[in-house]
């Protein structure tokens, strides 16, 4: 059964562009785990742009589900995961300028830096996803490094226009989660799905356990709310892992 991670960045990028007080993102948290929300996903940026360290913390004393936190492996951001221990921590790659993240983290050119990261979370007794493209090279580095899992890059899927372009990322990516299973790596994956695109991922690609979404689930909260948001991508989901059986 895929599970469902709702990513919450954007409530805080919407209280942060008046530096107010809300929305709150624990609130909405609390509101997507009742909706069906598996795990809850948030990303602490360097720069602090919407979720910040005050979120972190109050999140992983009222999740009763799973906390995913997104972080790049510079050692401050490492040090606040170690102390405030999330279920799972996602390793991102970061750029400052880049309005979301642009492409998937890399292992092969960072890979002992990353192993010593991995390492230290892991002591720490937090659960390491490495956030990937669906590369072979990328995939072995993940292995080497001892992650648990890889979160498979989907955003080229997600942006491609024509159906030719779309089915040829789905077998980059189907390809991937094949060749990570067979290392022995968990295979999550995330970036760019949304209500259109969801199902044809879950129809083509194999062993997948879990997708994060956040922006698609936050615009159309915007509209419905955000539990009618979540309880529809989690319908939608779950619709698929019936058919699948």
């Amino acid at each position: 059964m895929i599970k469902l991670g709702v990513n919450i960045d954007h409530v805080a990028t919407v209280r942060q562009a008046r530096k107010a007080a809300e929305p709150d993102p624990v609130q909405a948290a609390a509101v997507a785990e009742l909706a069906g929300a598996d795990t809850i996903t948030v990303h602490l940026r360097e720069d602090r742009r919407h979720i910040n360290e005050r979120d972190v913390r109050i999140l992983r004393k009222t999740i009763r589900t799973k906390l995913n936190l997104e972080m790049s492996i510079a050692l401050g951001i490492v040090k606040i995961a170690c102390a405030v221990k999330p279920d799972q921590a996602t390793l991102v790659p970061e750029k400052r300028k880049e309005l979301t993240t642009e492409g998937g983290l890399d292992v092969v050119g960072s890979e002992r830096k990353i192993k010593r990261v991995v390492k230290r979370l892991k002591s720490a007794g937090i659960t390491v996803s490495l956030f990937i493209d669906p590369d072979t090279k990328q995939i072995e580095a993940a292995s080497r490094a001892r992650a648990e899992f890889i979160e498979l890059h989907t955003g080229c899927y997600a942006n491609a226009k024509k159906e030719k372009d779309k089915q040829k990322q789905l077998s980059l990516l189907a390809e991937a989660a094949f060749f990570a299973h067979t290392l022995g790596l968990r295979v999550n994956a995330g970036h760019g799905l949304n209500y259109c695109n969801t199902q044809a991922l879950i129809e083509k690609v194999p062993h997948l356990e879990e997708l994060n979404i956040g922006h698609s689930i936050v615009s159309r909260a915007v509209i419905v709310g955000l539990g009618r948001a979540v309880r529809e991508m989690k319908g939608l989901i779950n619709k698929k892992n019936r058919d699948k059986q």
